[in-house]
């Protein structure tokens, strides 16, 4: 396995000063965010593919580096009921597997998405129970029927047509936010859907991870190392879903934390054991949102942590946790 960062955390910064920068701490690939709610200051996805000279120098100044690219993301919702979003959505992830397919990377990692209730919403409806069921359960079959199932199998097929898969993202307030709706959305559409697996979404509402990788297994496409930590204080009281500011640390029920700073290292061995066993052996993708903690401190605590969790070569023996 190689260990990566998704280059976001470093804002408008010269690209080839970022890549000396990960390069010196020990960093083997990166993830541009290349479009929607990710878009890098120093990455122009438009730039790149209007401008033949400045892709070169791209692949070169990864290549020189001896980094490769793991992923291309492109976080947006093409499902906003709002015609603008969902089109300005739609036409960057279609564009991120436009270059994606240039640069010789086979991976694009996103979100399903969240529609709304019905063809005339304004807003988007994110259904999490089925009473009343004229309420919530038929706007939830009429979103998947008519909304989601249709939309992604045409992007399905831009992906296979730029020679990509698709790692979805699940994220509580889209369609696919567990194990269920990822694979519901695989069986529909197919194999060019997978998971760009990032535990922190799947913490908070109490999974264990392990048991996440070992149903997944071969749709597991990318992996985001990302760690969260529920506040025992609030959920006592108040349980695990909260709209207060993710900078409202001292009284939200949850919060994204560096890696080991959520969950130790007895149990990211595990996840990283469990992925070797699942026959993933690609890369750790560092997303940085710790609020507590700086971009440079939080990076440089999760290289550390991670380096002694890697697994590099296939063991002799398969045990069930490292």
């Amino acid at each position: 396995m190689k260990l990566g960062v998704l280059t976001l955390l470093f804002g408008t910064k010269p690209l080839e000063e970022s890549l000396d920068y990960l390069k010196s701490l020990g960093v083997e690939a990166v993830e541009f965010g290349a479009g929607a709610y990710v878009t890098s200051g120093h990455f122009d996805t438009r730039e790149f593919l209007n401008d033949e000279s400045k892709l070169r120098r791209l692949k070169e100044a990864v290549r020189e580096r001896n980094l490769i690219i793991s992923a291309l993301s492109c976080h947006g919702n093409p499902l906003h009921p709002n015609p603008g979003i969902g089109k300005a959505h739609h036409e960057d992830f279609a564009r991120t597997c436009q270059l994606a397919g240039k640069l010789g990377v086979n991976q694009v990692n996103t979100l399903s998405g969240c529609p709304g209730s019905d063809p005339k919403a304004e807003l988007l409806n994110w259904t999490t129970c089925p009473f009343p069921p004229e309420d919530f359960l038929r706007p939830w079959e009429w979103q998947w029927n008519e909304k989601v199932i249709p939309y992604w199998d045409g992007a399905a097929k831009i992906a296979r047509n730029n020679g990509v898969r698709v790692g979805i993202e699940m994220v509580p307030n889209c369609v696919v936010y567990n194990v269920e709706t990822l694979l519901k959305l695989r069986n529909a559409v197919g194999e060019t859907i997978g998971a760009n697996l990032d535990p922190s979404h799947l913490f908070w509402q109490g999974a264990d991870i392990g048991a996440v990788i070992r149903k997944l297994g071969s749709a597991i496409y990318h992996f985001h190392a990302k760690d969260s930590a529920v506040n025992p204080y609030v959920t006592s009281v108040n349980g695990v879903l909260d709209v207060k500011p993710l900078t409202d640390e001292y009284n939200r029920a949850w919060i994204f934390r560096t890696v080991g700073h959520g969950h130790d290292q007895l149990y990211w061995n595990n996840i990283v054991s469990q992925l070797r066993m699942a026959g993933y052996d690609s890369v750790l993708s560092i997303e940085h949102e710790d609020s507590l903690m700086s971009a440079d401190e939080g990076l440089r605590k999760a290289i550390q942590f991670l380096q002694g969790t890697l697994i590099h070569e296939k063991p002799g023996i398969a045990y069930w946790a490292q």
